[in-house]
């Protein structure tokens, strides 16, 4: 499916109190190329090949269905860390949803906020809750492919 993903990242001041009561799911995934972007990624029980083109707010996204088999078989040609998360869905203002991303292995601590937007005119209309912190959409240290070609990771280095 051809798509364009329109997002933006924000670091956050902290946690909600109450994440058990929004949805949630678990999250691993790994790269297989860089440039451009090719990812595995295991979500709860559904397995995902995506290509991610050019771009920091707005890049081509496309989303392959990928079983098992294939995810296992690919993990083993991954390069770089395999990033673990659980993704939390809050819902924000004007129908939108905050994805809260908490790390965990190797990022442990790490947390940041994306909001994904139908169009660049409201991505750049946002008005961010008063939890969201500084916008890192154009820091590429906060990009999942980033992250996983980390030697170590230092999360005072962010």
């Amino acid at each position: 499916m051809n798509n364009v993903e329109i997002e933006r990242k924000f670091k956050i001041k902290s946690i909600p109190n109450d994440l058990d009561q929004y949805k949630s799911c678990k999250i691993e995934q790994a790269y297989i190329n860089y440039a451009p972007v090719i990812r595995i990624r295991k979500q709860d029980d559904d397995y995902i090949l995506t290509y991610k083109g050019g771009g920091f707010l707005a890049h081509p996204e496309y989303n392959l269905p990928l079983g098992k088999e294939g995810y296992d078989n690919l993990l083993g040609k991954a390069d770089g860390n395999i990033i673990t998360k659980t993704r939390y869905f809050i819902p924000i203002d004007n129908g939108l949803t905050a994805e809260l991303d908490v790390f965990e292995g190797m990022f442990d601590g790490l947390v940041f906020v994306e909001v994904e937007f139908e169009s660049l005119d409201d991505a750049t209309a946002f008005t961010p809750p008063d939890w969201f912190d500084e916008d890192v959409t154009n820091d590429k240290r906060y990009h999942n492919s980033y992250l996983s070609k980390l030697k170590e990771f230092n999360i005072n280095d962010l």
